[in-house]
């Protein structure tokens, strides 16, 4: 899962480009440039010779702080941090680490912001593609409310079309060719503009057919909160472990009575397993309904359903003839 290559594009404000190139040079031990062109950018060049970029985004809410009060101010304070390509056993403290000095020095995340990771194509095949397509569209909305996407970046991170999941699982394309006909039906024009509309998705494939042949998830709100970067990686990472790995994924809607314990499942499933990862679960689960432990909500209910299922069946209503005390392991 930690082997896959990956990059970073982190949306920020409260400290001009300048300002925050120069802050990454310090960190980083070395010197920023000013590259200019559209996007405005600064190049810091590590000793190991990987630019980290920070450029200019017309999306992003221009703000600083001035007297304890956020005002709205110019584009100079327009940020997006790309990072050189990663591998996370590596570069992991290195990210987390700028990140901690970015908002130190004053940045901040503001509901305009967002965090897009891009994952390496390069092992992609039509399954794994079609995998992706399966495993985003029946965790939409869990995914969308534990992620918390601000109302005002649904439109660059829109849900995954069900017309297009529909599509793909009733042509069953062989080809990736095929797979890129069926992403590109509904829209008009070229496909080969980088700014295309079918971009702006939680699972943006454009960037893999005509871009630098990555996987893009997009469903991240703004943050420079180390940790919750760091979730954020490793949630992807999991996500496209699961869909090279997995010999077939197929749609469906997950069971959502008890979010937490739904989402706790899943994790579980791609790999958040021990002390190592307890703090990006805990992100994930943050903002969702339920209980992580119990599939029902708590021991009293568990009880509660196996007596009355129980009853429905004919059979005793008494939970403690169930797995030593009515605990199954399904309902941990």
């Amino acid at each position: 899962m930690f082997t896959r290559k990956f990059g970073v594009e982190v949306e920020f404000t409260g400290i001009t480009r300048k300002q925050a190139a120069e802050t990454a040079a310090a960190y980083l031990n070395t010197t920023a440039a000013y590259a200019g062109g559209y996007y405005e950018a600064y190049e810091v060049r590590a000793p190991d010779g990987r630019a980290w970029k920070f450029m200019y985004d017309g999306s992003i809410h221009c703000q600083r702080k001035e007297n304890r009060r956020l005002i709205s101010t110019d584009s100079q304070y327009s940020v997006e941090m790309v990072t050189p390509i990663l591998r996370y056993r590596e570069d992991i403290d290195t990210l987390q680490g700028l990140v901690r000095r970015l908002r130190k020095a004053g940045g901040f995340a503001n509901s305009s912001c967002g965090i897009h990771i891009h994952l390496d194509g390069a092992q992609h095949t039509v399954r794994s593609i079609r995998n992706f397509i399966n495993i985003i569209a029946s965790h939409n909305d869990l995914f969308y409310k534990a992620l918390q996407i601000a109302p005002e970046r649904v439109r660059y991170c829109q849900k995954m079309d069900l017309w297009l999941v529909e599509q793909m699982n009733r042509v069953k394309p062989e080809t990736l060719k095929q797979i890129e006909d069926i992403w590109y039906e509904k829209y008009a024009g070229n496909r080969s503009g980088h700014y295309h509309n079918s971009r702006y998705h939680f699972l943006n494939l454009h960037s893999f057919f005509h871009g630098n042949h990555t996987v893009e998830l997009r469903g991240f709100n703004g943050t420079l909160h180390a940790g919750k970067v760091r979730a954020y990686v490793v949630f992807a990472l999991a996500l496209n472990h699961q869909a090279l790995t997995q010999k077939s994924a197929r749609y469906h809607k997950v069971q959502e009575e008890n979010e937490k314990f739904a989402m706790r499942v899943y994790l579980n499933r791609i790999g958040f397993i021990g002390d190592e990862f307890k703090s990006c679960r805990e992100h994930l689960y943050k903002h969702l309904d339920g209980n992580a432990a119990w599939r029902y909500g708590s021991r009293e209910n568990v009880r509660s359903h196996i007596g009355t299922h129980n009853q429905v069946n004919g059979e005793s209503s008494n939970a403690e003839n169930t797995d030593n005390g009515g605990n199954s392991s399904e309902d941990r």
